[in-house]
């Protein structure tokens, strides 16, 4: 039980982690960068809207499920809501502070452990969809790799990983990204993750659209043929043919309000 109230702790505060990204500098290049993986991402996360991310209201569908990511100031509401086989109404809600649900408007008492999978699954979707602003979180452990290239674009690579503490129970998961070295644009990425029997993914931007100053993007999600995780790899095996469609991962009817 402790171990799970944990879990949902670091989640919270990962989740709360909300540091304006820094002014773009003079330097050019990554490799001319103090620190190459904070510049790329910091350049990414102005591109994408980052500014605009840490003072609104987001609503979008995914998945037959409807999700809000309202911030302001720091501090964050996401919530999840949903109608259920039986006709009621679901609404997740998670904060800087606590997780709760509601059906059909009333608060439902839940366990640990489901309080834990709920937040989690919640912050999940919102997560993804609002990438690469999460990435300037203090739990974030980022290395440059280089330059590689993709369907003939070259790309400067990243490599995140998350410290045990704030990282949420996600931790030890390893993500890449592709960042393209002219617009930003964050077109790729890939990841390891070890929660609920494991497995690799790469996803590949499309259908993309800005809304209220904000980069969204819909995603074609792959698996790798072989039984590899070594997602460092997953760009070149993209480009061998090594790696199949899996699913596409859509966010629809997407609205904004800035604050």
């Amino acid at each position: 039980m402790k171990s799970i109230l944990t879990a949902l702790a670091c989640l919270l505060l990962l989740a709360a982690c909300d540091h304006t990204a820094n002014s773009s500098t003079e330097t050019s290049s990554p490799e001319a960068a103090a620190d190459s993986a904070h510049w790329v991402i910091q350049q990414a996360i102005q591109k994408h809207g980052g500014d605009h991310v840490a003072h609104s209201r987001i609503a979008f569908d995914f998945r037959d499920r409807h999700y809000v990511s309202d911030r302001q100031d720091g501090q964050f509401t996401y919530e999840r809501i949903w109608q259920d086989t039986t006709g009621e109404q679901v609404r997740d809600v998670l904060t800087n502070n606590k997780f709760y649900r509601e059906i059909n408007g009333q608060l439902t008492e839940l366990s640990a452990k489901d309080s834990a999978a709920y937040a989690n699954s919640t912050n999940s979707v919102i997560y993804f969809a609002l990438l690469p602003y999460y990435l300037q979180d203090k739990a974030v452990h980022a290395t440059y790799l280089g330059k590689s290239t993709v369907k003939g674009q070259e790309y400067y690579k990243v490599k995140v990983t998350f410290g045990q503490e704030g990282g949420g129970k996600d931790h030890e998961d390893q993500y890449i990204y592709w960042f393209h070295p002219e617009d930003f644009t964050m077109d790729y990425l890939a990841y390891n993750y070890l929660t609920d029997g494991g497995g690799a993914r790469f996803r590949e931007a499309y259908n993309v659209r800005t809304i209220e100053g904000i980069r969204f993007a819909d995603y074609i999600n792959y698996k790798p043929k072989s039984d590899t995780r070594d997602v460092a790899q997953f760009d070149a095996l993209f480009d061998q043919g090594q790696l199949e469609e899996l699913s596409r991962i859509d966010s629809e009817n997407i609205s904004v309000e800035l604050k």
